[in-house]
């Protein structure tokens, strides 16, 4: 190691000619790193330098696979910058590993996945030794890109048979649910469209795609989960919170009148503070739902208000409203 040096510089600022004339003396190494451990290389790949990072390709003493001191290569750097013509050249040299995982255990297809850089992504699926199914946290590529809403991305992934679309990362969040939840639509409609995907998943805290998409407000996904025979809407989380609940709580009257339509609703179930989404609609002053629960013929009876209060005393005495996330 001996830091950062003119040459590196050069490379990271995208001075090709500056490169080119350093490259010329003999005193200069190109394969030296900094106190990151990456070389020129790696900085010029980080840059989208492609003229620059042909000359150092060109070059005995540079390893085109080397690591920096979070595992990261030149071919990862690329892939994340979002360098399709850079990625191409590395993946062209044998001694370049096209599935690296670096300290995070995500790889060039990984980072790819996440930006939405669809023609890396292509390239790298070309490619046998690639894995599709790796990523931190359980976050395989698929995940990442429906989370981001990725679409053309989600397609390439889900037209691979070795890639499981009702994967979960350790939160039990499945590349649905993250879609869901996010409001994206034609990726939903894409997983949907599926018959191995399961609509009514649940993460680690019992939260199904139609809840988060009640939650989060987006009315055109609820509708096509609602259309699903195998999707329940009234499933609880672990806080007994229902779609209806969070509508009530958020204010969505239009979600709120899909999920009333379904029989199998009711909107007297209460999460563990005794609240209906009657109440919560009252106390947050969304106004259009109380009316619309009431012209659906529901309002508080004093037995439920008494429950309310006998429910909010025992919550007080039992320390617990950290437990008790609104969300």
């Amino acid at each position: 190691m001996c830091g950062r040096t003119p040459l590196f510089w050069a490379a990271e600022n995208g001075h090709a000619e500056v490169v080119r004339a350093l490259l010329e003396r003999s005193d200069v190494n190109s394969g030296n790193v900094d106190e990151y451990g990456r070389t020129a290389l790696c900085v010029a790949a980080w840059g989208g330098h492609e003229a620059i990072v042909k000359l150092l390709l060109d070059r005995e003493e540079v390893n085109p696979d080397s690591r920096d001191n979070n595992g990261q290569t030149p071919l990862l750097c690329a892939a994340w910058g979002g360098h399709g013509a850079i990625v191409a050249l590395l993946l062209d040299l044998e001694e370049v590993n096209p599935d690296p995982r670096d300290y995070y255990g995500q790889t060039p297809l990984w980072y790819a996945s996440n930006c939405g850089h669809a023609w890396i992504v292509k390239q790298l699926l070309n490619r046998k030794e690639v894995n599709p199914n790796t990523g931190f946290l359980g976050r395989k590529p698929l995940l990442c890109a429906a989370e981001r809403g990725h679409e053309g991305i989600v397609k390439l992934l889900l037209d691979r048979e070795d890639v499981n679309p009702n994967s979960r990362d350790n939160y039990g969040r499945t590349p649905l649910l993250c879609a869901a939840e996010r409001g994206h639509e034609g990726i939903v409609k894409q997983l949907l469209n599926r018959k191995d995907v399961n609509p009514d998943s649940k993460d680690s805290d019992h939260r199904t795609p139609l809840w988060w998409a009640a939650k989060r407000g987006h009315e055109g996904i609820v509708r096509l989960l609602l259309n699903r025979k195998d999707v329940s809407p009234d499933s609880k989380d672990r806080l007994d919170r229902t779609p209806l609940w969070c509508a009530a709580k958020r204010g969505f009257e239009e979600i709120a009148k899909l999920l009333l339509d379904r029989k199998e609703v009711n909107p007297r179930l209460t999460d563990i503070r005794c609240r209906t989404p009657l109440r919560c609609a009252t106390e947050s002053g969304h106004e259009g739902i109380v009316k619309l629960l009431q012209s659906r013929g529901y309002a508080e009876s004093d037995e439920e208000a008494d429950n309310y209060y006998r429910c909010l005393g025992s919550l007080f005495d039992q320390s617990s409203w950290e437990d008790s996330d609104d969300g």
